[in-house]
């Protein structure tokens, strides 16, 4: 997947503070809970040195997604005392977290994007008027997304009703506008859900290729809660174990250069000498993640290593220990590479790691 999302983190100047924060909506007395949460994150961010005015914007920030209901996390990155990035997260991590330092720590924003599958959602409801004896109406809900992170930050969703008895004429629109949503977004699947005939009827007047990305699900539609997208727990059934084809085709192409040992490299040493020269196009990532505990990094993305010797021979300074998740990412996102998150059951790597390259040099570890 693309990391882009990103940009706006680096675009502001280090050091930063980063926020991970349980703001689940589901238990008793929810702000209660995100004030305690909050209380502790301040703390935590001022013993690390974080300055008065960057630790208040997050403090302020914090529990400010009271439109989301239902379970969920915050991530929070800030520097200088400016707000950087606020996203919401579809599941809270196992703890909260707060850190202070010079590059920030967006592995587990980044993780909870995967595996950003682009998908629309439909549901077509009948609804009857017994009380005046007007004609039955269908309504149709459109919205559109990338999943799972839609899941807590959902587009804007389309509505239309009308008349039962003008659905064939009505079903073609909304294929029309299908259509036109499926092209702009890259949308992978059309998931529908609803009133079984409207949508037999809806699925005949799509074209063949947006018919075959269909997929339909049973039940009359799930209402989303508030902020939540629509069709949640279908959707969470409908992508579970898959990925997007984006990153289906990079893992197919990683495991063909690996065969050939050309243009793909795996384990922490090749994986970092590949980022050292803005090589790897896109790096493969392991989940559960379980990467070295610290890596060392300077003021520029590329200067990343090993070991503090290793910078020293490059002739780095300034440079000092990082989480390899944070000295990783940005060097992902400052050379343009991309990131692909797959399950160790499916693949596993050496380390965790691997790299898909630019182009090869002989200097750089197979």
């Amino acid at each position: 997947m693309e990391l882009t999302f990103l940009d706006p983190v680096y675009a502001r100047p280090g050091p930063y503070a980063c926020a991970y924060l349980d703001t689940s909506r589901d238990v008793r007395d929810p702000e209660a809970a995100i004030r305690l949460r909050r209380r502790h994150l301040r703390e935590d961010l001022a013993q690390q040195g974080a300055d008065g005015a960057t630790v208040a914007v997050v403090s302020d920030t914090a529990g400010s997604d009271r439109e989301v209901s239902g379970r969920h996390g915050q991530a929070i990155f800030a520097s200088h005392g400016r707000l950087a990035l606020v996203e919401e997260l579809p599941a809270p991590l196992a703890h909260d977290a707060a850190r202070f330092g010079a590059l920030p720590d967006v592995m587990p924003l980044a993780v909870q994007h995967a595996p950003d599958i682009p998908y629309a959602a439909v549901i077509v409801r009948r609804v009857a008027h017994p009380e005046t004896g007007a004609p039955e109406e269908l309504e149709v809900d459109i919205q559109t997304g990338r999943w799972p992170s839609s899941t807590v930050a959902p587009g804007t969703c389309h509505h239309r009703s009308g008349p039962a008895a003008r659905w064939p004429h009505s079903a073609a629109e909304v294929a029309a506008e299908l259509a036109e949503l499926v092209h702009r977004t890259h949308a992978e699947a059309i998931v529908l859900s609803g009133e079984e005939w409207a949508l037999d009827v809806l699925a005949s007047r799509m074209s063949g290729p947006l018919r075959e990305r269909v997929v339909t699900v049973g039940g009359d539609g799930h209402r989303a809660g508030a902020g939540r997208a629509l069709l949640e727990q279908e959707l969470t059934e409908v992508f579970r174990g898959r990925m997007s084809e984006r990153d289906q085709a990079r893992v197919e192409t990683f495991r063909a250069r690996r065969t050939r040992h050309a243009e793909a490299v795996e384990g922490m040493p090749s994986v970092v000498a590949a980022l050292q020269r803005a090589q790897a196009g896109a790096l493969l990532l392991n989940t559960p993640a379980d990467l070295p505990s610290r890596l060392w990094a300077g003021a520029e993305p590329t200067q990343i290593a090993l070991s503090s010797a290793d910078l020293e021979s490059f002739g780095v300074l300034g440079f000092q220990e990082e989480s390899p998740g944070a000295a990783l990412i940005r060097a992902l996102v400052r050379t343009g590479a991309e990131l692909v998150v797959v399950p160790r059951a499916e693949m596993p790597l050496e380390d965790g790691v691997g790299a898909l390259l630019r182009y090869t040099d002989p200097g750089v570890p197979s």
